[in-house]
């Protein structure tokens, strides 16, 4: 189907739209008795396949590494004269902005204090269950969540660039398919693909707007309640269009520059104004327990202690970020051209996961401190109560709190409209078969919907239904990336063997040519004889 102001890819628009309208007005129409319904869904999912999350993401990260040291590392994404895009300081901003910037806001703070207060075992607000409070917060926010996306961005830039297919997840099986990717198969993979962005991004939407909710609450006093967040919602989602309106360049890449100068403003504040001598201690600290006991908390599945905090955090953290992935893989796919795999890799894996660390360290680790200072823990009981004002409740700690705790609601703000429209860009892109430029209004219409799924989900159980969302539609997309891994490494092995075969044959060429130059030379000589 394709005019001016629509061109779609039918088979895939349509069958994942009835399906999210379908979701909206069940959810509408139920009302109440969803929120039991997620509830149940959760349970099921993490209690039944939460070690197949585990043993994935584990797998993701080593492959991740055999890539980045391995003969593909030198392959060049776009082909060895492609030139890259965006400049490397811009390509991290946009990594870390579309990546994992309006989690880290909401989380930053709520997710260590949440730990620390009430640890999967051992006593609260003690020493142990401080510094297991971080290395498990950088374990759901480091290597294994990055390498989630570096997976699926690598595929589809590779195949993209280099093997000239649309930018679609199907195209990525085009080792084990062939053709039929062009078939109904591919539609479905590419619908899977739709539903799990479009659920991953709303989860984080709504988180986001919980927060702007709690922070104009704490500014202003205005209530929190769902009807507050859903006029939020609406409102943020109108500024998203102009943003989508202005392209990838002067929109997208515009606000996540300036999204990273922001919270690097605040992050410096912090670092400043807070326990400056305990954040860089704790900082080298923490990353060192992480890396020493990686293996022992990564493979940790409660078998022997199930207390269901496991299914609560880590594993709706593998699924929101495999949900996610289409989303921030894309997004990273389509910024990434002309780089090799090798800097591809540690660039995806390592840059952001350490500019992570700093700022948990920084906003958790210091609420933690701070906290352990005083008798009673009332800093970190007021934080824990609830989530969505964890950030402002620490910011009341310093100095111009006013100020702080307003910047922190624009910053909410600006990453919400950041990963609408980049998110916005992702779904019309699958759902036109893999166009870059199809018409604007398409993507209206899907930030549009991305504001109504996340208002839909708070109106039919707030936080546990953003929660199994996520991990509903994460479920069947883990399968999708565990197939993806062999299909990238089987791409990869064609391209390194193409490439060695045209070395040899370039070398045979140059070979025969100064053979001939050298016999020529002598025969020259030998007629001047």
């Amino acid at each position: 189907m394709n005019n001016k102001y629509f061109d779609v890819h039918a088979p895939v628009f349509w069958p994942a739209t009835v399906l999210i309208i379908a979701f909206i007005a069940i959810t509408i129409i139920v009302g109440e008795p969803m929120e039991n319904i997620f509830d149940q869904i959760q349970v099921f999912i993490t209690d039944k396949t939460g070690w197949l999350f585990i043993i994935s993401v584990n797998a993701f990260i080593v492959f991740c590494f055999y890539l980045g040291f391995s003969k593909f590392g030198n392959i060049k994404l776009g082909g060895k004269n492609a030139e890259t895009e965006f400049s490397t300081s811009a390509w991290f901003a946009m990594l870390f902005s579309a990546g994992m910037g309006i989690g880290l806001l909401f989380w930053g703070v709520a997710e260590p204090v949440s730990h620390y207060s009430k640890p999967p075992y051992g006593e609260p607000f003690s020493v142990a269950s401080a510094e297991r409070a971080m290395n498990l917060t950088f374990l759901h926010w480091g290597f294994h969540a990055w390498a989630i996306y570096a997976i699926v961005a690598l595929a589809l830039a590779f195949f993209t660039y280099n093997r000239k297919l649309p930018l679609t997840i199907r195209s990525i099986f085009y080792p084990i398919l062939g053709d039929r990717i062009h078939g109904w198969i591919g539609d479905v993979i590419d619908v899977m693909a739709v539903l799990a962005t479009l659920f991953g991004l709303a989860t984080s939407l709504g988180f986001g707007v919980q927060q702007v909710n709690g922070g104009l609450s704490y500014l202003f006093g205005i209530p929190v309640s769902t009807t507050i967040q859903v006029l939020l919602i609406a409102g943020i989602t109108i500024v998203a269009t102009f943003s989508v309106f202005s392209g990838i360049d002067k929109g997208v890449k515009f606000l996540s520059e300036w999204n990273v100068r922001i919270a690097a403003i605040m992050l410096i504040f912090v670092l400043i104004v807070g326990p400056t001598l305990f954040i860089f201690r704790s900082l080298i600290q923490n990353l060192g327990n992480y890396i020493n006991q990686i293996i022992q908390v990564s493979t940790w599945t409660e078998a022997y202690r199930d207390s269901g905090w496991q299914g609560s955090w880590t594993i709706f953290y593998w699924a929101w970020w495999v949900s996610w992935s289409p989303f921030v893989g894309m997004f990273i796919a389509r910024v990434s051209r002309g780089r090799t795999i090798r800097e591809f890799i540690f660039g995806v894996l390592l840059v952001p996961a350490l500019l992570t660390f700093v700022w948990l360290t920084a906003m958790g680790g210091s609420a933690i401190f701070m906290d352990m200072q005083n008798e009673g823990h009332q800093l970190a009981k007021d934080i824990v109560a609830d989530e969505s004002t964890a950030l402002f409740v620490f910011l009341h700690e310093f100095p111009l709190r006013t100020i702080g705790s307003a910047v922190g609601v624009l910053l909410v703000i600006s990453f919400f409209v950041t990963s609408s429209d980049s998110g916005s860009l992702v779904i019309d892109s699958i759902t036109a078969g893999g166009k870059l430029d199809a018409p604007v209004g398409q993507r209206i219409f899907w930030a549009l919907s991305e504001g109504a799924v996340a208002a839909v989900l708070l109106i039919g159980g707030g936080l546990s239904a953003l929660q199994t969302a996520a991990i509903t539609t994460g479920l069947p997309f883990l399968v999708v990336l565990l197939i993806m891994i062999y299909s990238l490494y089987k791409g990869l092995q064609n391209e390194y063997a193409r490439n060695e075969a045209l070395k040899k044959d370039l070398d045979k060429k140059s070979y025969e040519k100064n053979l001939a130059q050298i016999v020529q030379k002598n025969i020259q000589k030998n007629k001047s004889k």
